[in-house]
Parts: structure tokens; sequence; C-alpha cells
């Protein structure tokens, strides 16, 4: 499956207040389900030693799942297209690299 094939898909499942002209909601969202992938892995590193079970890995892709949902309807809600937005991440790691300044912070270095 592409970001494109998946925004139009998932977008028939936007079931939300004002949804077509609402960013806030899926950005709450997006916090609230990256918060549960990080305090899934927090519990891994906490309970299992860093020890990542099939079951946690299970779990952790419908979390990321979740959290891609919402990316896409924030993008949609943006008017991007996810496509554009994953080319547009490569593009800037890519000259990133090129550069040799992957590590670091700001997000214009």
């Amino acid at each position: 499956m592409d970001f494109q094939a998946y925004q139009h898909q998932s977008r028939a499942t936007a079931r939300y207040p004002n949804a077509g002209s609402n960013p806030i909601y899926p950005t709450l969202g997006l916090c609230g389900e990256s918060g549960e992938v990080a305090d899934k892995v927090k519990k891994v590193i906490r309970d299992q030693g860093g020890e990542f079970s099939a079951e946690v890995i299970e779990g952790l892709k419908l979390e990321l799942g979740d959290v891609l949902w919402y990316v896409s309807q924030l993008a949609s809600e943006l008017g991007l297209d996810l496509d554009h937005v994953a080319q547009a991440n490569l593009d800037k790691l890519a000259s990133r690299a090129a550069r040799n300044v992957l590590s670091g912070s700001g997000d214009l270095r």
C-alpha cells in the first residue's frame, strides 16, 4: 500500500467534529497515540529488561497504525498529500546526510 491510497482510504473513517476543517482534533489524537507508543516502550524497559516480545511488537504495530491514521488525517486537514510529506522528509534527510548534519538539532540545519 502506498501513502496516497492509505490517506484516501483512511479518510473515509474520519468521524470527528468538523472533519474537513478541524486540524486540532487529529493533532490531539496524534499526541495521545504517540504517548501510547511511548508508554508501551517504557514498560518494555521497566518490566521486560528492554526485550520486545512478539506480543508487545504486535501491540506496537497497532498503536503505530493509530499514529499513522492521525498523521494522515492531520495532513488531509491541512491540504497536504501524505506522499508529498513523506518525500519531503526523505529529501530533507538526504540533504542533511550529504552535508553531514544528520545529528544535531534544529529543523533548518
